[in-house]
């Protein structure tokens, strides 16, 4: 049974781990952004609040098995989806599709929200298939200057029709 859980009821270092195992697929996607993930991680483990609010564990027969945030900054103009995985070997069976959908009705709550948008680089090709899946849209490329990724950024965008 799937469920979903406030980071808060996890130990510290939880998404952190989520995110160095669903990225193990690629040695660049750790040696890039291994200390964000870090910073990311104790950011939202010291702000409890922020954290319970803005992202939540997927949890599979008790067993913690992905995670997804956002930034609710720029309301009602965007909501940004942050980090988004899946642990590898949960990968494929449809999860992080179910992830998706329940951030977006989450974030579908906040009054007179216009759109929610995202960013992944072309060479992840699952997590392209997954946003399209639920209704974003390709809004365009660019150039991808901070990473040593080949691939270009893509930024998508899901209109709220209220």
């Amino acid at each position: 049974m799937i469920e979903f859980k406030k980071p808060s009821n996890f130990s510290k270092g939880t998404l952190y781990n989520q995110l160095v195992d669903a990225y193990s697929f690629n040695d660049k996607c750790n040696k890039t952004w291994d200390t964000s993930w870090k910073e990311y991680d104790d950011f939202l483990y010291d702000n409890e609040e922020i954290a319970n609010q803005y992202s939540f564990v997927t949890v599979l027969d008790g067993e913690p098995i992905g995670h997804i945030s956002w930034d609710p900054r720029h309301r009602p103009d965007y909501v940004e989806i942050g980090h988004n995985c899946i642990l590898t070997n949960y990968k494929g069976n449809g999860y992080g599709h179910i992830q998706l959908e329940e951030a977006i009705r989450r974030i579908k709550e906040y009054d007179n929200l216009k759109k929610i948008i995202v960013t992944t680089n072309e060479i992840f090709v699952p997590a392209q298939k997954n946003y399209e899946s639920v209704g974003f849209k390709k809004i365009g490329k660019r150039d991808n200057k901070d990473t040593p990724f080949s691939g270009k950024y893509i930024d998508y965008e899901l209109v709220i029709n209220k």
